[in-house]
């Protein structure tokens, strides 16, 4: 073929025929198929945001599950859920959803309590011994009209050897406007009783700890009384210190459970009622104190969620607990149904407090039980009763291994477990 005859350079390549070898073939089509550079970057993205969506889905998906078929995080499928968000994150959508809860279904404004159930933990005895500490008074009823025995003292769980409760229970109404409620007292001499912190897995976290669920067979044989402790950690604004060691800093100001080596107990302000000392064994500290000087602290009904609670902040009428010392050193525990923190400070102040702080909230974790039985005996949950009959938790997972909270448990000092010591 002459120059003259050559295909003009503007004509296009002709295409390989059937005799071309494949890989030449197949190299053009290639050339000819791909798609721009981002396309593929962006299928990249896409594959790998699936894979990251698919594992997070599956974690939180396995992770709900565990949370909802376990017992430790609450007696309700709600407590379950709101315990798991909190773990993983999203506080902030729980806090938002309780607090809508309550708005929605605030308490019930008049009427008349229930009292059925009310006072069947307690022992009617005749007291044969002296009382270290005098019993209070008998509470007056912030409602109009008290009902049969509202505000009367009357003994509860074990007695000493001798005959002399060490535990003294009443039932009075929140207020004077949510009527139909009850919320249970409970006074306690420290003269009789020592004090002990078991620290869980979950709250405060950490350990192993020397006292921790389950109470032991052995040191059941003098408990009379079991509570619970205070927020999650992250939620108390406030330290953990027990077993000689800082779980989380103590801090200055803060409402304290203070537990000495001789297993008294009082309650006050870190820093200024307490200091540390070789003679402190356990400090559990929740919020500011909402009691001081004998009277409820101002500003409780601000919105201050350091103060008073990041999880419903102080106006909510829900189930609350609360602890005070009395001026002769004797311990009061309130709690119930229906209760804004300021109703709570002044039943603390009306069973004698001159301090006092809030402790845990929400049914699922306010809880007082006292234990019957023999001194000197094991005892179990099916040996206690709960201060209120509204109080869902079963006291028997405080003797369970799989109960991972924080609680106090109060025991008959051992000079009172005998009766030929018990009047020394």
């Amino acid at each position: 073929m002459s120059h003259n005859d050559a295909p003009p350079r503007s004509q296009p390549r002709p295409q390989p025929g059937p005799n071309v070898r494949a890989p030449y073939r197949s190299a053009v089509r290639h050339r000819a198929r791909r798609l721009p550079a981002y396309i593929y970057w962006r299928r990249r993205a896409l594959v790998i945001l699936g894979a990251v969506t698919l594992v997070m889905v599956s974690y939180y998906g396995v992770t709900l599950g565990f949370a909802l078929n376990n017992q430790s995080y609450g007696v309700s499928l709600q407590a379950r859920f709101a315990e798991w968000g909190r773990q993983h994150g999203f506080g902030g959508i729980v806090t938002w959803a309780e607090s809508e809860y309550n708005r929605l279904h605030p308490a019930k404004v008049g009427g008349a309590p229930s009292t059925s159930g009310i006072g069947k933990g307690t022992v009617n005895v005749t007291v044969t011994g002296t009382q270290p500490l005098p019993v209070p008074t008998n509470l007056q009823s912030p409602a109009a009209v008290p009902f049969a025995g509202e505000g009367v003292w009357k003994p509860a769980g074990r007695l000493t050897a001798n005959g002399i409760p060490a535990v003294y229970e009443t039932f009075i109404r929140p207020d004077a406007i949510h009527t139909s409620y009850v919320v249970g007292v409970a006074w306690m001499d420290p003269k009789i009783l020592s004090a002990q912190l078991y620290s869980g897995s979950d709250i405060p976290g950490g350990g192993p700890y020397p006292y921790s669920a389950p109470i032991s067979a052995t040191a059941s044989t003098s408990v009379v009384s079991i509570f619970n402790a205070g927020f999650r950690m992250p939620d108390a604004n406030g330290g953990y210190y027990t077993n000689n060691k800082y779980v989380d800093p103590l801090r200055a100001g803060a409402a304290s459970v203070v537990i000495y080596q001789d297993g008294t107990m009082s309650v006050g302000q870190w820093g200024r009622d307490f200091q540390m000392t070789s003679q402190v064994a356990s400090v559990r500290q929740n919020l500011d104190l909402i009691v001081d000087g004998a009277k409820a602290v101002p500003g409780l009904s601000s919105q201050n969620t350091l103060k008073w609670g990041r999880t419903l902040g102080g106006t909510f009428n829900v189930w609350r607990s609360g602890l005070g010392v009395t001026a002769d050193g004797a311990l009061v525990y309130v709690g119930g149904p229906a209760l804004s923190i300021s109703d709570l400070a002044d039943t603390l102040v009306r069973a004698g407090a001159v301090r006092g702080m809030e402790l845990d909230i929400n049914t699922d974790w306010v809880e007082y039980a006292t234990l019957a039985g023999p001194l000197n005996q094991p005892v179990n949950g099916a040996n206690a009763t709960n201060l209120l009959p509204g109080m869902i938790g079963n006291p028997g997972h405080f003797f369970a291994n799989w109960w991972t909270r924080d609680f106090f448990v109060m025991s008959m000092r051992p000079k009172y477990l005998n009766a030929s010591t018990a009047s020394g």
